[in-house]
């Protein structure tokens, strides 16, 4: 049984999908004014790898991930560069996902982007005026936040709390200074006509309309990092309750915040590592689903290193068991009845199915791992070798850790044997030449 903590419950709970054997769900995704640092990946990483599990198990899974591509700091980059705001946004947009394919972030899913989705968003935010849980002031359009007793219930905030602890708000004109913007009027850079001004949404109205006109319902899940449950998330509630009456999604799911050096990553300040300046785009990975994702991650240049390590180890071992099979033309898919495998690979469920826990589920593809690079000493071969094959080829695959395994050519098959043979004959000279040469096309990873 799947169990998921529950960020709008604070408990972990049996999953359960609206639709059999179906699971929507929407991810928050960037406003595209700057290339994504490694603290953006994680929630990317980590949503991607839920994707894989839940599709490993036969789930047809409705993936959205939105691009916010109409913001002010889009304005402002666009003003600094010189450039037109769309350029700014397609710029990133492509750079994003050029960065999330170096780290085997599936790409195949919806992309909403802000600025298609604007007859909708308009329509959205008129309904909320006319059910009168928003107003409008002076082109403005803002939402009733004391409309909605339970507001605050995902980040644990109370109302009259919130009233007492909020700043003088400088627009005296609006109700409360808790009521959050629906819609922002201005002729500064891209707007829109509306009935209300010619202007653009505001942030917290984006995602709510744009799961609304795809999904059409209340979703399963609703993910993003932990820095989104306030005001983001909340805001996003409190529509859909005014709307709808559900709180958007069954499950929320926020992941923990990564820190450089114990110290919170901030592109404003540019204490930041950028995504495209890695090198080790799988060891990256490979780090981020390290711990569990509602835990904090801290990254430093020397613990890292121990991941580019420890991902070399496992890319060294599959490609030797691969090349054993391959070298003896025995690769075939085989039903896994070992009785070691078949436990480490119920450990690797388990740690996925409670919660997501990715640093158990890393312990037991270290474990089977182990077990590989026993049985290559061995040199034990055949239907074994394929029963690990598949194990860490369906590990790997929901992890996303893409390991690049080639099958050999006829020639360098036929060299291999040649350099057998010469160790066999010990023909020292012929072996050694034979040795530089599989090793420079890195066919030899072991002996």
């Amino acid at each position: 049984m799947m169990r998921i903590y529950n960020s709008y419950k604070d408990k972990v709970e049996d999953f359960k999908t609206i639709h059999k054997n179906q699971v929507n769900m929407y991810v928050c995704g960037p406003t595209v004014y700057n290339y994504i640092h490694i603290g953006n990946a994680r929630p990317v990483v980590f949503f991607d790898t839920v994707r894989r599990f839940f599709e490993s198990k036969g789930y047809k899974v409705k993936f959205v991930s939105n691009f916010t591509d109409v913001d002010d700091k889009i304005i402002k980059k666009a003003i600094e560069e010189k450039l037109d705001e769309m350029e700014v946004a397609n710029h990133y947009i492509d750079a994003f996902l050029n960065d999330i394919e170096g780290l085997n972030c599936l790409t195949d899913y919806i992309k909403p982007r802000v600025t298609n989705y604007m007859p909708h968003i308009k329509n959205f935010i008129q309904e909320l005026v006319e059910k009168n849980y928003a107003y409008e002031i002076n082109g403005d359009v803002y939402f009733k936040v004391e409309s909605l007793p339970e507001y605050g219930r995902l980040s644990n905030r109370q109302i009259a709390d919130l009233k007492s602890g909020a700043r003088i708000d400088i627009n005296l004109d609006k109700d409360s200074p808790l009521d959050f913007t629906l819609w922002k009027k201005t002729t500064e850079g891209l707007n829109f006509e509306s009935p209300f001004s010619k202007g653009r949404p505001g942030w917290h109205t984006e995602c709510v309309a744009m799961i609304d006109d795809i999904f059409g319902e209340k979703i399963d899940i609703h993910g993003g990092g932990s820095d989104l449950k306030f005001p983001h998330h909340e805001n996003e509630i409190a529509q859909s309750m005014a709307l709808y009456n559900h709180r958007l999604a069954n499950y929320w799911m926020h992941n923990g915040r990564l820190s450089i050096k114990d110290s919170k990553m901030s592109k404003s300040i540019g204490n930041v590592i950028l995504v495209k300046d890695v090198k080790d785009k799988m060891p990256l990975r490979y780090f981020l689903l390290s711990t569990h994702y509602r835990s904090p991650l801290n990254y430093d240049e020397e613990g890292f290193q121990m991941y580019v390590k420890e991902f070399e180890k496992l890319e060294s071992t599959m490609k030797q068991l691969y090349r054993l099979l391959d070298l003896r033309d025995e690769l075939e898919i085989v039903e896994i009845k070992d009785k070691e495998i078949l436990g480490v690979m119920k450990a690797f469920d388990e740690a996925m199915e409670d919660d997501f826990n990715t640093a158990n589920a890393i312990t037991a593809l270290q474990s089977l791992l182990k077990i590989m690079n026993v049985s290559i000493r061995k040199k034990k071969f055949s239907h074994y070798y394929n029963e690990l094959n598949q194990a860490v080829q369906y590990m790997v695959n929901i992890l996303g850790l893409k390991v690049d395994l080639q099958a050999m050519s006829q020639e360098d098959k036929t060299m291999y044997h040649e350099w057998e043979n010469a160790r066999k004959n010990k023909n020292f000279e012929l072996a050694d030449q034979l040795r530089t040469k599989l090793t420079e096309r890195g066919i030899l990873w072991y002996n």
